[in-house]
């Protein structure tokens, strides 16, 4: 059965026409409209870092804590999370600061009776307390790099012992051959999956002071200084990666 087309997601074309003056990228109703489109076209390995976000909590999600999305956007991993972590009583939090896409987040969830609290509110105030899982996919990276540290000593604070926070990010390489190879790979991922040239562009211009990438040893380090002691890589398909670091 096709998908009816007032629910089935829409193509992104936010950036398919040139553009005169291109602004910073903004997560406004434009880009919550074709979000799910635009970021299963944009990031290699999206679907399996969703998917084992949701085995993760399951592993590691305590009786009676605390599970938190932070960067929620349409509520994947807050799914992923509902649908795996299913034995046990907790409370399941997602946080973003875009109106547009909670709006959004709160209409899927309630369609698949998945009860979460949500919050507008950017993550860098965001209380977490009582936490046994927390999750930044694709949302560190948004977060300017003099504010990272604080957020992630705050993120531990407010963590149980053997609570996990699973970090995925887009990354660069220190390696200068190595930042060009898996950057044209990711270029050449974004061409196979019908993005044009002038949208790789456009939308990497857009981008290009709003997301500010690190190194993995960089992410290593900060969660080191938070004061989690077991951090590792457990997945990468060129230039992103999904973290694990246990408390």
């Amino acid at each position: 059965m096709k998908d009816d087309p007032d629910t089935a997601p829409r193509r992104d074309r936010l950036f398919a026409k040139p553009m005169d003056n291109i602004s910073g990228f903004v997560f406004d109703e434009s880009v919550a409209s074709v979000f799910p489109d635009m970021i299963r076209r944009s990031v290699p390995g999206y679907a399996t870092i969703i998917s084992n976000t949701g085995l993760l909590a399951a592993r590691y999600a305590q009786p009676d804590s605390r599970c938190y999305d932070l960067g929620c956007s349409l509520g994947a991993s807050t799914v992923a999370i509902a649908s795996s972590v299913r034995d046990i009583e907790y409370e399941l939090i997602g946080v973003d600061n875009s109106q547009a896409m909670l709006d959004k987040c709160k209409q899927h969830l309630a369609t698949i009776a998945i009860d979460a609290e949500l919050r507008c509110e950017d993550i860098e105030s965001t209380e977490v307390s009582e936490a046994s899982v927390v999750v930044l996919n694709f949302t560190l990276q948004f977060v300017q790099p003099a504010l990272r540290a604080e957020l992630l000593k705050r993120i531990y604070a407010g963590m149980r012992p053997g609570g996990i926070l699973v970090l995925s990010e887009k990354i660069r390489f220190e390696d200068p051959h190595l930042q060009e190879l898996n950057t044209d790979l990711h270029h050449n991922f974004k061409a196979a999956h019908g993005y044009s040239d002038l949208e790789i562009s456009q939308k990497r211009s857009a981008l290009e002071n709003v997301m500010l990438p690190e190194s993995i040893s960089e992410h290593r380090q900060r969660l080191s200084n938070a004061g989690f002691a077991s951090i590792d890589v457990w997945f990468q398909c060129f230039n992103f990666v999904s973290m694990v670091a246990i408390r």
